[in-house]
């Protein structure tokens, strides 16, 4: 396999970083198996990306492998784990108390990857005052006094479409400098907000899409 010195840390292309937790998982998948290498080309045959495109996104992480070996898989797993920000902790609050946002605050697992959800808001009385997968959830008037308790940094954004601009101009004004956007609405940021948009619509209308076209070609 062709090594590569690690590139210096600049804006990472985005495919990239959205293939590197790919990487991540397959290199844990052999580890739990008891291998101690993995190189490119044995990534590739796993998750049907090119070897060279997956060097070259390795490339960008402080790791380096072994001519004919691979890299090691320990040495993999803490380098991309590191680099992706997925050692340190993340602090966050969720806006939306709904099915989709009950699911987060339950989904124990997000905490591995670093984020950890510290608190909820929303309006509905039935929630308000509830720990949902010991997450405590609160009125959404008591913002603004949790941040100023609280050193948080990210939005989950899980409220209807009709109120998502609204909610996400109050968590900006409140301090949020980070938005994950699960509403199916292109909110609007200023230039400084970081946004990931995850509309869980979006991909189902592609996935029947692509499923239509296959179903036609039968």
């Amino acid at each position: 396999m062709v090594l590569h010195e690690p590139k210096s840390m600049g804006k990472v292309p985005e495919p990239t970083l959205r293939r590197l937790p790919w990487y991540l998982s397959n290199a844990k998948l052999v580890k739990e198996k008891g291998g101690k290498y993995i190189s490119s080309t044995q990534i590739s045959a796993q998750i049907n990306i090119d070897a060279s495109q997956i060097a070259k996104d390795l490339s960008f992480v402080n790791v380096t492998g072994r001519t004919r070996v691979g890299y090691d898989v320990d040495m993999l797993i803490r380098a991309l784990e590191d680099f992706l920000g997925f050692t340190d902790k993340h602090k966050a609050y969720l806006f939306g108390v709904g099915s989709l946002g009950g699911a987060l605050l339950r989904d124990s697992g997000l905490v591995h990857f670093g984020l950890e959800i510290v608190g909820a808001f929303d309006v509905d009385p039935d929630v308000i005052g509830k720990n949902i997968g010991g997450i405590p959830v609160y009125h959404s008037d008591e913002f603004e006094q949790r941040m100023r308790m609280d050193e948080v940094r990210i939005g989950v954004l899980t409220v209807p479409i009709n109120i998502a601009q609204e909610i996400t101009d109050k968590m900006i004004e409140g301090g949020i400098k980070a938005i994950w956007n699960f509403t199916p609405f292109r909110i609007r940021v200023p230039e400084h907000i970081v946004v990931q948009n995850t509309s869980l619509y979006a991909h189902l209308a592609v996935m029947f899409n692509r499923l239509n076209v296959e179903m036609r070609k039968e």
